[in-house]
Order: C-alpha cells, then sequence, then structure tokens
C-alpha cells in the first residue's frame, strides 16, 4: 500500500522535470524508470510529452536511450554512493555491489552514470535527492551542476522531507536554470581501469580496460 502511493510522488518529480525541461524549450525528452525493478512511474499518470523507458535489464540500465542525441540528462531522485554518512539509502547502483572504482576513484551511481552520459557528449545538468547526494554531485561534476535537495538523511532509511508539492515545484524550476546553459560533460579519459568490489567474499572481481 505504501509502494502504490510512492508510485505516485515518484512520478510526480518526473513530471516536475518534465515540465520544467518544456519550459526552458526542449522539444522532446525521454524518461527512464530507473529505480528497482525499474517498473515504478505510471505510465497513465506520466506528462503525455514525455516516452517512457521501463522495465530490467536494459543494455545501459539507468542510461538506457542517452545514445539518442539529447542535450542534457537530469537525474531525478538519485542516492549518494555506499559508504557516504547521513545518506537515504546509500549504494552503488546495486545493493549487490559494494564499491565500483574507476581509474582509483570510488564513484557510485551518479559518476558511473555521468560518465557514461559524458561518453555520448552529454552534460549532467540538474541532481535531485538528499543533502549527501548534492554534495557528492558538486565535488564529481563541479559547481555547473544544479542541485536539488528534497530531503535530510536522520538515519539510512529514515529522512526529514520537504513537502511533496515543494519537492516537486523545486525540480521544475531547477531545470528550468539548469537549462539554460550547456555545462560540461564528465568524460573519464582512456585508459580506463575498473574495479567492482560485491558484497559477498566469493563475488570480489577486478576488470582492466582500454
Amino acid at each position: 500500500m505504501e509502494y502504490a502511493r510512492f508510485r505516485q510522488l515518484m512520478t510526480a518529480e518526473a513530471n516536475a522535470a518534465v515540465e520544467g525541461a518544456i519550459e526552458a524549450g526542449a522539444t522532446g525528452v525521454l524518461v527512464n524508470d530507473s529505480h528497482w525493478h525499474m517498473r515504478n512511474l505510471l505510465p497513465e499518470q506520466l506528462h503525455e510529452a514525455a516516452p517512457l523507458l521501463s522495465g530490467s535489464p536494459k543494455p545501459w540500465s539507468m542510461m538506457e536511450g542517452i545514445d539518442g542525441g539529447f542535450d542534457a540528462a537530469l537525474f531525478i531522485g538519485y542516492h549518494a554512493r555506499a559508504g557516504t554518512r547521513h545518506a537515504i539509502l546509500d549504494h552503488t547502483h546495486a545493493d549487490r555491489v559494494l564499491e565500483v572504482r574507476v581509474n582509483g576513484r570510488p564513484l557510485g551511481e551518479l559518476g558511473l552514470n555521468a560518465a557514461l552520459a559524458g561518453w555520448y557528449d552529454v552534460p549532467v545538468e540538474l541532481v535531485s535527492g538528499d543533502s549527501a547526494l548534492a554534495a557528492e554531485a558538486v565535488e564529481l561534476l563541479g559547481d555547473q551542476v544544479t542541485t536539488v535537495v528534497v530531503k535530510e538523511a536522520v538515519t539510512r532509511q529514515a529522512a526529514k522531507s520537504i513537502a511533496p508539492g515543494v519537492a516537486c515545484r523545486l525540480i521544475r524550476e531547477g531545470v528550468v536554470r539548469a537549462l539554460k546553459r550547456r555545462s560540461t560533460p564528465f568524460v573519464i579519459k582512456a585508459p580506463v581501469t575498473l574495479e567492482v568490489d560485491c558484497m559477498t567474499t566469493i563475488a570480489r572481481c577486478s576488470a582492466p580496460g582500454a
């Protein structure tokens, strides 16, 4: 029952981002459902201007569709990377992964997805989530990224949140501001070494890449 309520809240935040993009002049918007099993957003309540990508697995997972020639990426409802203090549901892309390091630097879902967007020359213009996620975004992407803080962690599973209507307004206004500029994509230059530490002791792995 609680999940059904929160599906509506998630869809409302996605709609706020779509509305902000359209107000800023966007001619095309794609929404990629990216939480959990990636079947959370309610299609019948989603803004009519935005096609919806849902379901899992997808070839590019949370960034499916990024190769479609977009000018900007907006990360709505993201989480800080695993091990972050004072963060809501901190994790690294999936609960089975403890840490991912790219060229020795730990990256969470924010950093990994920003790097994939950067591969396609797409900058991340806005990130929304808790205060820890906002700090991570600024540290990784610099002051060019617009952050919208909608909650602060009390514990990993408890938060002080702003009202849903206020959150949607701040996201919409933030998107309008963010899309008025063109930021620099987050690019990791080759050669690249990717290391993945899994949660279980029998599944620790590292994979170098070029």
